[in-house]
């Protein structure tokens, strides 16, 4: 049974106008959300990248307006006001999911996971996939047997969770004042193509290093357990994941290049893959997320959510925009 109250957040939280809860799941640890555009709108969880948090959500609070639907954006343990939870495996995302979804009233909602969400979206649909109406992974991770080789920052990062965590603390600490002192663009520079680094607002690349501070302002220890958890293969099997799929990905994505999409989407039961040709890792989010919410909106107008154009290929679909 998960236990929440309301807190209203200031700094972070009451620039983007969003009301922070925080849920004691059972066993006892606290995770913390934020909603986002409109209250009465279709519920979709949104699950941040790796490291992140729920400010991220606020990329999307006027669109989600919008179109009608009510965007719930939680920290993972260990991230921003959640409680670490070091032990945690994939599996174990749609306890505090779930938390999340019975403390807002939902049964049932859509799950979006971007970067390293996305395994952990995929994780709820297998786990309680009765709770899940559909699952978009924008830019997501894959399991390491599916990856091409990861940039060497994060294989670097990977070992020294797995080897020396204690020392991957201290150095995510260290990184995250250097960002807070740093421009913007230092975070952005991480997530997008090195050849068109300051087409990026201002205002997304404000939010991104705010995103990225908050993230790893009170622990550390979730970024180095979950780096750790995404260099192992994935201890759920995607054949249960029996819910529709939809994989956004961008063509120019050296954080993620598209081939591992590609043979994820091979493995999943139910999926599409939209690769958008000209986006990176963060462009595609910010070009997948308004096409997201609209196909939302339109369910919440009484309608049927249209799928994205796509061919039939193999049991999966695949489409170019």
């Amino acid at each position: 049974m998960a236990n929440g109250h309301a807190t209203r957040m200031g700094g972070d939280d009451a620039a983007g106008g969003a009301d922070v809860r925080t849920v004691s799941v059972s066993d006892g640890r606290d995770v913390a959300y934020a909603e986002y555009g409109d209250s009465d709108g279709v519920p979709v969880v949104f699950l941040h990248g790796t490291p992140g948090s729920r400010l991220l959500g606020e990329i999307f609070d006027e669109r989600a307006r919008r179109d009608g639907v009510r965007l719930l954006a939680l920290d993972r343990p260990g991230y921003g006001r959640s409680d670490p939870w070091p032990a945690r495996t994939l599996s174990d995302t749609g306890s505090f999911v779930t938390a999340v979804l019975d403390d807002a009233g939902v049964s049932r909602a859509g799950v979006v996971g971007f970067s390293g969400g996305g395994p952990h979206a995929l994780a709820v649909a297998a786990t309680h996939g009765e709770r899940v109406q559909r699952v978009d992974v924008v830019a997501g991770a894959v399991p390491p047997s599916r990856r091409e080789s990861p940039p060497l920052a994060l294989r670097v990062l990977e070992i020294l969770a797995s080897a020396t965590p204690t020392l991957a603390r201290g150095l995510s600490r260290l990184q995250s004042v250097l960002v807070a002192r740093s421009d913007p663009s230092a975070v952005v520079s991480q997530y997008t193509d090195s050849r068109d680094a300051d087409g990026i607002s201002s205002a997304v690349s404000e939010l991104v290093k705010r995103d990225f501070v908050e993230a790893l302002a009170n622990h550390r220890s979730g970024f180095v357990a979950e780096t750790r958890t995404l260099a192992r293969e994935w201890d759920f099997s995607t054949g249960n994941v029996t819910s529709a799929v939809q994989l956004w990905h961008g063509g120019r994505d050296s954080n993620v290049p598209v081939e591992g999409a590609q043979r994820l989407a091979e493995q999943l039961p139910d999926a599409t893959l939209t690769v958008l040709d000209d986006a990176d890792h963060l462009r595609t989010l910010l070009q997948s997320g308004d096409r997201i919410l609209e196909e939302y909106g339109r369910e919440s107008d009484g309608n049927e959510i249209e799928s994205v154009e796509s061919t039939s290929n193999a049991g999966h679909s695949a489409s170019r925009s």
